[in-house]
């Protein structure tokens, strides 16, 4: 992962080690966008061989070197534009911060479990989620994967705080507020913080039987797991 870094990415990571989870899995990144040349020679090098896209295509531009032939991408929008729930989460938090976790997984489930199983039915070798910062959309599904895979309410809350560091340099470059402080407010004008909110979030939400409740397979999560663990 190092060297992806090192080729514009800032925020990508192994979840290798996070509960059961495997080294070479399962990677979450900002949008791979900046990656050079170098860059995606380095992920196909580690292993990388499905990108899954968490992003809506009107979010996207073009990549700045081309991705290696083998590598396929697939897009599955994990926000529910134009829906009720959107305009009202537009409003509440942007849908940029943890608040609105617990909500979309009980209203518009069915983005988490499409992006679940497009990791379950991808072709072997590793597999990398992102969104555009990496952040929300990425951070909730690294979260169902995790506490799939066994990984502890510390170990997830970790995880998802890591992200503030690694993209203060991007929203620095852009002249944006910073996240964390921003995200902080927003969760504080509810009475409630980050950790508290993931912690409520991660507490609420039974695994596998989400996953079952909302269309997949047992066969599925299996692969799933596996995918992950083995």
């Amino acid at each position: 992962m190092d060297d992806i870094v090192g080729r514009r990415s800032v925020n990508v990571r192994d979840l290798g080690g996070l509960g059961q989870v495997r080294p070479g899995a399962v990677v979450r990144m900002e949008a791979p966008t900046r990656l050079s040349e170098a860059g995606w020679a380095a992920a196909w090098a580690y292993g990388v061989r499905t990108v899954v896209d968490l992003r809506h295509a009107d979010e996207c531009c073009p990549d700045a070197a081309l991705r290696p032939a083998g590598i396929t991408t697939v897009r599955v929008p994990l926000d529910p534009v134009g829906t009720p729930f959107y305009e009202r989460w537009s409003k509440i938090d942007n849908l940029a911060s943890p608040l609105y976790f617990p909500a979309l997984l009980a209203e518009h489930p069915e983005p988490v479990t499409a992006a679940a199983r497009a990791i379950a039915d991808a072709a072997p070798g590793c597999v990398v989620f992102h969104c555009a910062g990496g952040k929300d959309r990425t951070g909730l599904l690294a979260l169902v994967l995790l506490i799939l895979a066994g990984a502890t309410a510390e170990e997830i809350i970790a995880d998802y705080l890591l992200t503030y560091d690694r993209m203060k340099q991007r929203y620095d470059e852009l002249g944006a507020r910073d996240q964390l402080v921003a995200v902080t407010e927003i969760l504080a004008n509810h009475h409630t913080t980050i950790e508290a909110s993931l912690t409520s979030t991660i507490a609420s939400l039974a695994m596998p039987d989400f996953l079952l409740e909302n269309g997949l397979s047992e066969a599925e999560i299996a692969a799933l797991h596996a995918r992950m663990t083995s």
